[in-house]
């Protein structure tokens, strides 16, 4: 190894960072959490995904066109051109903490998964399997990485795709099962409004955590070929892409099912396989739900150890995080990260019951920070653009201003809400440390 490095490597190929946007917006979010949001919000949850589509193509087009305004920028480097030292500190701790979660989750819920087939073997010791093979892969260059993550995330669209077909289906009645009469399902049971609007809005957060993630394509920035004309095409495809993957199955599941016998316990993607009486079909469903998991704790690891890497060079975090192997890894951030997960692990073991759920809340908090951060950036920057992008937020100054407000009633609404006291806690608990830190740490990451 050769630590004097202190240079990524761009490896991915387009098609590698069009899968790693898809796949960071896939896992967890729509395969587990699904299963709370309808339970919050029943089949009105589709208009909470479809607001939160909205938001988050918003956002995406924000970051595109910095980072074409400024290549070679990823996220962290944005945000301290626009708002120097001590918010890019913040902000780039903040994004640290919020994938170490989401890896986090991610690894449990594979573990979760594993337990369909392995019920008397604990969570923790799944997880902990799950995440020395993911670590692993991380540990070769950037384009094996690239690939791996093409390939997982080409299975969990391909399976995605095959339940929207197979669920239409079903509710068309083409194919046999139990399932009588699709439409009581969406009109009876309390209704698709079965806890008014307010229900509907209560999903916010989880729909949040779900696509957390997508603005991970502003990471991968720097390693991509091309990226000028990888970026718009991505973005661009962001809404069909939460209607195909997001607001579809979910209207699916709630046919075949009623919303209120959805369980938490396994994923309503397996519940309504074992419902249909498909021989072998939930067993394969669990399979795919697994390799999406760790497609998204494999993007996890990526993004925590490049976040660290940007912000070792940005003078936000210690100067050794900048250093990588030969073949342009960044090893410390990848040990750095492993130790977290280990973390993660341990607090399975501890609460293996509520561990997941209690995780998922903090993320929602942590990126609807991050994505009001990338508006404001974009905000501000745009007045020093030295030449206008080719790709642009349509309808600037006040799509963005949209978005800010939008995100920060969301934001304050859910902090404000005793359900979500936990969450709502850490994350301002965590936002309150990190700031006493910008305060006293000097650039550079020396006091």
């Amino acid at each position: 190894m050769e630590n004097n490095q202190q240079n990524l490597k761009k490896g991915l190929l387009p098609r590698h960072v069009q899968f790693i946007a898809l796949a960071g917006m896939i896992g967890t979010g729509i395969f587990k959490g699904s299963s709370d949001t309808l339970n919050i919000a029943g089949p009105s949850v589709v208009f909470t995904y479809l607001m939160g589509g909205l938001l988050l193509f918003i956002v995406m087009a924000a970051l595109g066109e910095m980072a074409l305004a400024f290549p070679n920028f990823n996220v962290q480097h944005l945000v301290n051109k626009a708002f120097g030292f001590r918010v890019s500190f913040i902000v780039g701790w903040l994004y640290w903490i919020n994938w170490i979660l989401v890896t986090v989750v991610e690894l449990l819920a594979a573990g979760s998964f594993l337990q369909f087939w392995f019920p008397d073997t604990p969570l923790w010791l799944l997880s902990l399997i799950c995440a020395f093979v993911i670590i692993g892969i991380n540990l070769f260059q950037v384009k094996y990485y690239g690939e791996m993550e093409f390939w997982f995330a080409g299975i969990k669209i391909l399976a995605l795709v095959a339940f929207i077909v197979l669920g239409f289906f079903l509710l068309l009645g083409f194919i046999p099962s139990d399932v009588e009469n699709p439409i009581s399902n969406y009109t009876g049971h309390g209704g698709f409004f079965p806890h008014g609007v307010s229900g509907m809005l209560s999903a916010f957060l989880v729909v949040m955590f779900s696509y957390g993630g997508a603005e991970l394509i502003g990471v991968a920035v720097t390693e991509t070929k091309d990226a000028d004309k990888v970026l718009p095409k991505i973005i661009k495809g962001a809404v069909w892409r939460v209607i195909i993957f997001y607001v579809l199955p979910i209207l699916i599941i709630c046919g075949i099912m009623p919303w209120n016998r959805v369980s938490s316990v396994d994923s309503p993607f397996v519940q309504v396989f074992s419902i249909t009486g498909l021989p072998g079909a939930a067993h394969i469903m669990n399979f795919v739900l697994m390799t999406a998991v760790l497609s998204a704790a494999n993007s996890g690891i990526y993004a925590t150890s490049r976040t660290l890497f940007s912000m070792a060079q940005s003078g936000v975090a210690p100067k050794g995080l900048a250093k990588t192997s030969k073949k342009g890894i960044p090893l410390v951030g990848i040990m750095i990260t492993t130790v977290c997960i280990l973390a993660g692990v341990y607090l399975a073991y501890i609460t293996p019951s509520k561990i997941i759920n209690y995780l998922m809340t903090i993320p929602g908090f942590t990126i609807m920070l991050i994505w009001i951060c990338i508006c404001a950036a974009q905000l501000k920057l745009r007045p020093t653009y030295k030449e206008k992008p080719h790709f642009q937020v349509k309808g600037f100054p006040y799509t963005t201003i949209f978005a800010i407000v939008s995100l920060s009633v969301i934001f304050i609404g859910f902090l404000t809400s005793p359900s979500n006291l936990i969450g709502s806690s850490v994350a301002l608990v965590t936002v309150g440390v990190l700031i006493i830190l910008s305060l006293l740490v000097r650039k550079n990451g020396s006091k």
